[in-house]
């Protein structure tokens, strides 16, 4: 079992890399999905800012093959890895759902978050780039892609307008990284993923302009850095 879970962590990783190629991808919820379309939602960030996956999908996959290969039965390494293949596992399978049932997905992502953010906290200090920073920047996305994925289902349902919706899960995405940033252990990669998040927010909300959702998003994005780099 000590050289089967690092093994099934790099699998994980694989399958959740590999899941937009063999499914169709995943863009975002589309506007149709809902039952109030979601046209332009203030609380989803620019699309360039989902570049960033390739990033997360990279860096994962060489983190638990670096553990596979040289920390298999390291006990730093060993205390995070059940929670992160959770979130994986969980991961490989979101695609399909997300592009059939938003509100599912948005339960899934969530409980995405919460292992990726246990795996975190678990992490230990050593081999930093290669353990901590890439659960890091892959809980950092979560911990805004999960609050945006809850704003749209918000919106979308007629339980909030779209801009109370963003100004939400804006709130809310900014509490949760404040409690990991504070509370959690040293990660610079968590706070530079939520700040990305933001930035895109912030982007998206330029053209036409919305002034509270850029206001909260800009000042999120101040905020978690100026914490971040105090941190680091």
């Amino acid at each position: 079992m000590t050289r089967l879970l690092p093994l099934l962590t790099l699998l994980a990783a694989l399958a959740f890399a590999a899941s937009p190629l063999t499914t169709q991808g995943f863009n975002g919820f589309t506007a149709d999905q809902f039952p109030i379309p979601q046209v332009d939602p203030p609380v989803q960030p620019a699309g360039y800012a989902f570049a960033i996956w390739g990033v997360i999908y990279l860096w994962l996959i060489l983190g638990a093959g670096f553990g596979l290969w040289k920390r298999a039965r390291d006990p730093d390494w060993q205390r995070m890895r059940p929670p992160l293949l959770a979130s994986l596992a969980i991961g490989a399978a979101w695609i399909p759902v997300a592009n059939a049932a938003p509100v599912a997905a948005t339960a899934m992502i969530w409980a995405m978050l919460a292992g990726a953010v246990a795996a975190l906290v678990r992490s230990g200090p050593r081999d930093p780039w290669w353990q901590r920073a890439p659960v890091a920047l892959y809980a950092g996305w979560l911990t805004a892609a999960a609050s945006v994925a809850l704003g749209l289902v918000a919106a979308g349902h007629g339980l909030l307008s779209a801009e109370a919706a963003a100004l939400a899960a804006l709130a809310l995405a900014l509490a949760c990284a404040l409690a990991v940033i504070l509370r959690g252990p040293r990660a610079p990669a968590y706070g530079t993923a939520v700040a990305w998040a933001l930035g895109g927010v912030v982007v998206s909300n330029l053209a036409p302009l919305n002034l509270p959702v850029l206001t909260l998003a800009g000042a999120g994005l101040l905020l978690t850095g100026v914490l971040t780099l105090r941190r680091s």
